[in-house]
Parts: structure tokens; sequence; C-alpha cells
């Protein structure tokens, strides 16, 4: 029996209005006051650190089942991961978590840098496989829909792709060509160089797919979770976050993000399209 450990990463900054997804606030085309826009990110940040949370709960106690069946079985330790920066904010991140604690699972805190976001995302991966962790699934914290499934089926297929010999990568893009969910294992041979901040205008899910074809590196691929940084998304995000609480009632896996949810209620947004009125053509070709 082997002892190996695993982590979730969770980036984000701490929701200080005027520093978190301002382009939703009315200074930059959107409709919210930079408090507003804030204690939106707060509650995403709640609900995806939860959703998560639950994810690896449930990957630890089938693991806990497996060795109890099997004493030979690889022993797991699933951990949960929040990276941020400057390194003053991590106490600002702290007291956030700490002020509608306690949580499920113990929250390890690190502070990641670098010149680009790149640099910041490989300091923290170093950090984290330093530590002597095996695989890393990364999401970020403005995505309240991140179905607990991704997150499961992330480590497993990191899993199945270190007993294949051929350690690999997982990714879930968002709606922008960029990401939601990625990671990776401490011996996949891969950093996040040329991905977030490149020169010549590559979309991070593309840039991603050259380095891993380049290196004969095995992918899973996840269905897209939108990211929320314009009122768009936000609309989107919504009606995705009204159809998940409706069909929870059916499909108990589902993860309801219920503290956005209710910042949605509590603010009164409601969604709505122009109305259709092209005409259809279809009763001609029907005739």
């Amino acid at each position: 029996m082997a002892e190996k450990k695993q982590a979730l990463l969770l980036f984000g900054k701490p929701p200080v209005p005027g520093m978190v997804k301002t382009r939703l606030t009315t200074a930059h085309g959107g409709f919210l006051t930079d408090e507003q826009a804030a204690e939106f990110f707060r509650r995403s940040l709640y609900d995806v650190a939860e959703a998560s949370m639950h994810a690896l709960i449930e990957l630890q106690r089938a693991n806990d089942a497996l060795v109890a069946e099997d004493p030979t079985a690889d022993k797991v330790t699933y951990d949960f991961f929040v990276s941020t920066t400057p390194a003053e904010s991590v106490q600002l991140m702290k007291g956030t978590f700490d002020a509608i604690g306690p949580w499920p699972m113990e929250i390890h805190y690190l502070t990641d840098k670098g010149a680009t976001f790149d640099d910041h995302f490989d300091d923290a991966f170093r950090q984290i496989f330093a530590m002597g962790y095996e695989h890393i699934v990364s999401v970020g914290a403005d995505v309240p829909t991140m179905p607990k499934s991704h997150i499961t089926q992330a480590f497993q297929w990191l899993d199945f792709y270190q007993s294949q010999g051929t350690p690999g990568f997982v990714v879930a893009p968002c709606q922008e060509c960029g990401t939601s969910l990625v990671g990776f294992s401490h011996n996949t041979g891969l950093d996040h160089q040329g991905v977030y901040y490149n020169l010549n205008g590559k979309p991070a899910l593309d840039a991603y797919m050259e380095k891993t074809e380049a290196k004969g590196i095995p992918v899973a691929y996840f269905a897209p979770v939108a990211d929320i940084d314009e009122k768009v998304d936000l609309a989107h995000a919504i009606s995705c976050m009204y159809a998940i609480e409706q069909a929870a009632k059916y499909q108990s896996e589902l993860f309801v993000p219920r503290r956005v949810l209710d910042w949605v209620n509590i603010m009164g947004i409601r969604v709505c399209t122009p109305p259709n009125d092209e005409h259809d053509p279809r009763q001609y070709i029907d005739e």
C-alpha cells in the first residue's frame, strides 16, 4: 500500500470592493456598484469552495471504503488549498472564510508570486507539488455553476493516466476559449507559461492543447463551465443556476450554488432577452 496526497487548488482574490469583478460595475459597462460586485464574488467564492469540498469528501469516502475492503490499495488524502496574492491578502482571505465557518474541510492557504498570471499559476503548483502532492486540480472562484462531477472525474482521470504510465492533463473550458478547470500531475511535465499571458492572441485553451500535443500528454476534456466577468456572463449563469436548482430536486448529486442564488433574489435581478418578432419561414416549408 502506498500513501498519496492530492490537492484541489482554488485561485482567487479577497472580495474587496473595487478589486474584484470590476467589469460588472457601472464604471466598466456593468450595472453593479463596487460593493455589489464584491458581494457577488464573495458568495461565488463560498459556493465554489463548498462544491469543491463536497467533491473531495466524496472522493475521500470512496478511497476510505476501498482501503477498508482491500488493505493493499493505495491510501489517498485529498486536501483543499486557496492561493491568493499578495501575501497581505492571505489574512483577508482567511478572514473571509472564517466569517462563515466552520468549513467541512481544513483550508490551506498559499501566496502565489510572479510577474504574470502564468508565473503565479506555476508558483502555486510548484509549492503544492513540493509538499509531495501527486495531482493538482485547480478551479477559479468565479464559476458558481462548476459541477462536482467535473472535480471528481478530473482526479479519477489523472489517476487513470498515472496508472497507465502516461501522466496526463485535465481541462474544462470556460465560455470564451479560456479555462474553468485545469489539472495535471507532478510528473506530467507541463507548466502554464504562454497560456494566459501571451502576445499573439492565442486563446488559453488552444495554448494548453498545443503544449499537450507537442509533448504527447493525454488529455481529459469536460464540458465548458462559464466564468463570470461581464453582465452577459452573469445572465447566463443565473439561468443555469435556476435550472440547476430545479433539476436538483431529481438529481440529488447536483450542487446548488445557494449563496449566489440568494444574492440574485435579494438584488431582484431578472434575466430577459429581446422579444423574438422575426417571422419564422418554416410555415411555408410545411405548406
